[in-house]
């Protein structure tokens, strides 16, 4: 009969013929494994082929197995790897097999794949065994050279522990790497990349303090704008570059910790209650830095503290992780992108996680040209436990000119509190070009407010409260609509996707796959349009977007009050044809009760048509305030606040945004009272709709005439009701 394990049986026959070479022994075994599963047969000796003793030998002889029954095996036994006795008797029978030819064949087949995961299992755990061997070897030797911090003589075990030499050893090394490093910024930095050919000798630093290898994992996406994006395409090019990104991190981490804790004479109190950088005594601070600089870029300094509700692990994720930092800041970053993760940190968080990255800034208007950076994040937790986060540009790594200016060190230090809160002091300290900023904004943008710290910690404030609100199970239950939390969720969701769309298509980016229509009649209404087909969450066909910035005399406050209260909507929302708007489901989104997601519903009574639903989402905080909504379908709806899922719900976001100007804001940009509570407002209104459902047809002016007159009609409308109620 057939032997499923034919070596045991055969390994005599080879010792038996030593006249057999090596090759041929080889292909003997081969072809012996080969035919292991083969059609057996016994045939009879002829007569000179018997033994002496008369006896008849049986010689075995395999057939091999076709092609096709092969193929046919491997693949059932992808599908199948333990046939029962009904699978192998049909396959059998198709492959022309006797059953227990294919049993044998499969037990085979498992045998040989076992095999091969045990050879891989192995190399894996010799792999581990060989770094934990190194790892030992490394500890060894540190305790083998430690020495007694009273005598400065070698340690004797239990004189001193393991961790506490270890931070010894690493703040010595931090102090030569901080010293080499001064040195080697202000000769590298800000020359072009040939001059990093002449550093390539350089030592590595060893940086134990939390770096790993190098990789060259590409980085997370906030938003896909097209692959031509310039700023998608400048990864790190070699290792010299890398040799001073990492560099210029210890160095730009020690100069924010410094500036962020520093009082006089570094920052200067003004009469404003704000602080203002000290540009003398910066320098003789940071004498090497980043460079001196360059000409016609004006300074722009900006600190600011606040305690927020987020623990500050969550923080740290947030900052470093580029789709959650795009989501959380919406409103200031336009895109933004990972270029390359030098580091990832150790410890299973990010300390020491080092990342190269691309940024656009943004004010939401088409008034204020976005501010576009190269720059390093390094992410650091200190001994007393306190984390930092720090930007810096990298200009000398560039390989095509940025908009916008360069990062000095930038970020923030933060401290966890008690409760689950977190301190955060946030520095912003930029070089800017600004001449491009149309005269409306220049206030804003001059004292610092458009892209200070001041705004950056108001939103993050604002936008950490709105998750705590997401994530709390005691909320109102006399809303009739919502009666679930998954319900509440979900429409939380769908408004902070509405909240995202609208804050990506209003800024000046260059970047947007929006293509700007010329000749629309004004030159203070910008007007885009883009093909939508295939795209989850936004219908197909057509979008036009409309937006224009202009400035009105009423305080912010009102105008942000006029535009979210669903019974003046009438007044200047021309698609509610002057139907009442009630409001049938609200979400309270922190402390201040403006901030909310809200559903409306228009009942108009000069149509027979279905009621039309429009979901809204308005938002305030100490530098600016937006009212952001679109029509919704009632079946979609009926869907989400049943707690499914809102990723396909069609959405087309228009809406506003509100920021101070007038005498709340001084000649040098301080703040005479509380941001908003004088003066006037830059209110920016802009609308998407959808003016053909084929993506396909070709635009008609008559489209753009139409959405042109929509935005200044909606505009005028806003004024005279404004301006008459604060006038009464």
């Amino acid at each position: 009969m057939f032997q499923p394990n034919i070596f045991e049986g055969h390994d005599h026959m080879f010792d038996m013929t030593p006249k057999t070479s090596e090759s041929e022994l080889g292909r003997m075994r081969d072809e012996d494994y080969e035919n292991r599963s083969g059609t057996e047969t016994t045939d009879a000796p002829s007569g000179d082929e018997q033994d002496p003793s008369g006896h008849r030998a049986k010689r075995k002889r395999y057939h091999r197995h076709t092609q096709r029954q092969i193929q046919e095996m491997e693949a059932f036994f992808k599908e199948c790897p333990h046939p029962d006795d009904k699978q192998r008797k049909e396959l059998s029978r198709e492959l022309g097999l006797e059953p227990l030819q294919v049993k044998f064949w499969f037990q085979n087949k498992r045998t040989q794949m076992k095999a091969r995961i045990e050879h891989h299992q192995n190399q894996i755990l010799k792999a581990e065994n060989d770094k934990l061997c190194a790892a030992n070897s490394k500890y060894k030797e540190a305790l083998g050279n430690a020495t007694c911090p009273n005598c400065g003589g070698p340690a004797t075990i239990g004189e001193i522990s393991f961790d506490e030499q270890h931070l010894r050893i690493e703040n010595a090394r931090l102090r030569d790497e901080i010293d080499r490093i001064s040195s080697i910024a202000s000769k590298y930095v800000g020359k072009p990349l040939s001059s990093f050919s002449n550093i390539s000798q350089l030592p590595s630093p060893s940086l134990d303090l939390g770096f790993g290898n190098f990789g060259t994992q590409s980085g997370l996406v906030g938003e896909m704008y097209g692959a031509g994006d310039p700023l998608k395409i400048m990864a790190v090019q070699t290792e010299a570059d890398k040799q001073v990104i990492v560099e210029l991190a210890i160095a730009a981490m020690e100069e924010l910790m410094r500036i962020a804790q520093a009082g006089e004479p570094l920052w200067i109190p003004n009469e404003n209650n704000t602080e203002v950088l000290n540009e003398d005594e910066y320098v003789r601070t940071f004498p090497r830095g980043i460079g001196p600089k360059p000409l016609g870029l004006r300074s722009e300094a900006s600190r600011e503290s606040a305690v927020v509700i987020m623990n500050h692990v969550s923080l740290v994720e947030m900052l470093m992780d580029v789709n959650q930092w795009s989501s959380v800041f919406c409103g200031v970053l336009s895109r933004a992108y990972t270029l390359e993760v030098l580091s990832i940190g150790v410890a299973g968080n990010y300390n020491g996680a080092l990342q190269v990255m691309t940024a656009e800034f943004q004010v939401p208007s088409p008034l204020v040209p976005t501010r576009e950076y190269y720059f390093l994040r390094y992410s650091k937790q200190h001994p007393d436990g306190t984390w930092a986060v720090v930007d810096v540009s990298l200009d000398s790594l560039r390989p095509i000119p940025m908009s916008g200016g360069r990062r000095r060190p930038s970020g923030c230090l933060i401290q966890e509190l008690p409760n689950g809160y977190s301190k955060v002091i946030w520095v912003e300290h930029v070089e800017v070009d600004d001449k491009s900023v149309q005269s409306i904004y220049e206030p804003l943008v001059n004292s610092g407010l458009a892209f200070g710290a001041k705004r950056w910690l108001a939103t993050l404030d604002r936008q950490c409260e709105r998750i705590a609100s997401s994530l709390a199970s005691n909320f109102p239950t006399e809303d009739l609509l919502i009666t679930s939390p998954e319900g509440r969720k979900s429409m939380l969701k769908l408004a902070e996707r509405m909240i995202m769309s609208f804050s990506s298509g209003v800024s000046a980016s260059t970047a947007h796959s929006w293509t700007t229509i010329s000749a629309t009649g004004s030159d203070d209404v910008r007007v885009m349009t883009r093909k939508s087909l295939d795209e989850p969450g936004r219908p197909p066909g057509i979008v036009l977007c409309a937006a224009t910035s202009f400035w009105i005399p009423v305080p912010p406050k009102r105008v942000f009050d006029f535009l979210r209260n669903e019974n003046s909507r009438s007044e200047w929302d021309i698609l509610s044809n002057g139907g009442l708007v009630v409001e049938m489901s609200h979400i309270a989104n922190g402390r201040d009760p403006a901030n909310c997601v809200s559903l409306l519903r228009v009942n108009s009574a000069n149509s027979s048509q279905s009621n039309m639903l429009i979901l809204q989402e308005s938002c305030s905080d100490s530098i600016g305030s937006y009212v952001i909504y679109a029509p919704v379908d009632i079946v979609s709806m009926d869907v989400v606040l049943g707690g499914g899922d809102p990723d396909y719900v069609a959405l087309l976001p228009s809406g506003f945004a509100i920021f101070p100007d007038g005498p709340g804001l001084n000649n040098h940009g301080g703040i005479l009272d509380d941001v908003g509570s004088n003066g006037g407002s830059l209110l920016t209104v802009a609308f998407q709709i959808l003016v053909d459902s084929v993506p396909t047809a070709k635009l008609s002016l008559g489209s753009v005439a139409t959405v042109n007159n929509l935005i200044k009609c909606t505009v005028e409308r806003i004024k005279a009701a404004v301006m008459c109620t604060d006038n009464a």
